[in-house]
This record gives C-alpha cells, structure tokens and sequence, in this order.
C-alpha cells in the first residue's frame, strides 16, 4: 500500500492539525490554578468526562458541551468556579492553535488529494480553526450537522455517504488522524484505510484522548511535515 494509492485524505481536525492539547491546557489554566491540579492528570480526567459526555448527548454543539465537561472537572477536582468561566472555555476552539507543521503541509496535499475534514466540533468552531490551517478544504463535516460524535459509526457512514455522492469511492479514502480511540478503531470497522499522525510519539500516555490497545492502521508518521516527505518519496522513486 502506498500513498499515492489514494485521491481523498479525510482529516480529523483537533488534534491532528490543531494542537488541541496545547489549546485544552491554556483554556484550562484558571481552573488549573484554583484547584492547584496537575495539567497531565486533567488532561485525562477531560477525557473520560468528554467521552461519556458526547454519548450521552451526542445531540448537543461542541462549545455547550465543552463548558459541561469544564463544569464537571471543576466537581471533580473540588473547584468553584463561575458559569462564566465554563462558558468561556466552551468558547476556547478559536484560540487552539494549529500545529507548526499544519498549514505548510496542507497545502502541499492540496495539490494532491482532495482534503475533507470529519470533526467532533460545531460549524463555527472548525471555521475559527480553519483560517488558522490557511487551506479551502473540499468538504467538511462536523458532529453539529450529522448528530452524534465519533467514535460513533454514524459519523463515518455520512462521510462515506456524502463522499459517495461526488463520485468517491471507500477505496479512494485514507483517513488521516491522531486518535486511534476516535478515529482509527472505527476507521477499521468501517473498511477505511488509515494514516495516524502520532503527535505524541514523545510523550507517555494518551492525554486528553482515550487510551486503547491493539488498534489497527495502514500508515504511522509522527507529524504531518513525515507524511509529506513520505509522499515525496514515492513520488521521487516512481519518476523514470
């Protein structure tokens, strides 16, 4: 399997292209303070509250749901805080940024691959984050439009779908993404091939996203610049 096996790069957005760790850790910082907590162990805590959060309302925009996740981790860690600060930071997608390599790169794909993004975020979040990525992406669909959150097989089958309906096929597909727990293990019970862009090769843990074992995936690269030189290989070793 190579890259240029592929037409169509589907993209998780939020840590894969934006350096949503980052992002988490400054919004969280007032809370972090009050309650005299320790980033890494809140990082994880937000993982577990997010998770259970988005299957119990898969319904709800990402920005009221961000500040219900805010408010429980302040129970959590024996904090009190006021609805201004969760509302504030249910409002911090804008201000996450993208990783270094992010815009660079997409636009090398762009001349490629059609690019789409399939995010766990509300329209106006992702187009907050999209001006920092600096790339016209070809389609993009959101939790917000299709009503649950991944790793819900629903979110995929629309994507699938819609995709379908410019003439895509799965086959044409390498999903491109950071989170094996939300992105890579229902990417291989749907039949997609996958790309996952390990962003925290040089860290211990899983942070802010689930921990699993065993996921499965096509293509490891640690950032997304050894993605592109990896495409530039090929392209170098199938030139006469």
């Amino acid at each position: 399997m190579r890259l240029n096996d592929f037409r169509v790069l589907t993209f998780d957005c939020y840590g894969t292209l934006i350096d949503w760790e980052t992002g988490l850790t400054a919004a969280l910082r007032p809370l972090l303070e009050r309650a005299d907590a320790d980033a890494g162990d809140a990082l994880e805590r937000f993982a577990q509250l997010e998770n259970a959060q988005e299957a119990a309302t898969p319904g709800m925009r990402y920005p009221e749901l961000l500040a219900e996740v805010h408010r429980q981790l302040a129970d959590q860690l024996g904090a009190s805080m006021a609805e201004e600060a969760h509302a504030r930071f249910g409002a911090s997608v804008a201000d996450w940024p993208a990783f270094p390599d992010s815009a660079e790169a997409l636009q090398y794909l762009k001349n490629h691959y059609q690019l789409v993004i399939l995010s766990n975020v509300d329209r106006d979040s992702f187009a907050a984050s999209n001006a920092r990525l600096g790339v016209a992406f070809d389609a993009v669909y959101t939790a917000e439009e299709i009503g649950s959150y991944k790793p819900d097989l629903a979110n995929f089958r629309f994507m699938l779908d819609r995709l379908a309906e410019r003439g895509v096929r799965k086959d044409d597909i390498l999903h491109t993404a950071q989170s094996l727990f939300h992105d890579h293990v229902p990417a291989k019970q749907i039949g997609l091939a996958s790309a996952w862009i390990d962003r925290r090769h040089d860290r211990e843990g899983s942070g802010a996203t689930a921990p699993v074992e065993g996921a499965k995936y096509d293509f490891r690269f640690t950032s997304l610049a050894e993605m592109v030189r990896a495409h530039q290989a090929e392209l170098a070793t199938s030139q006469p």
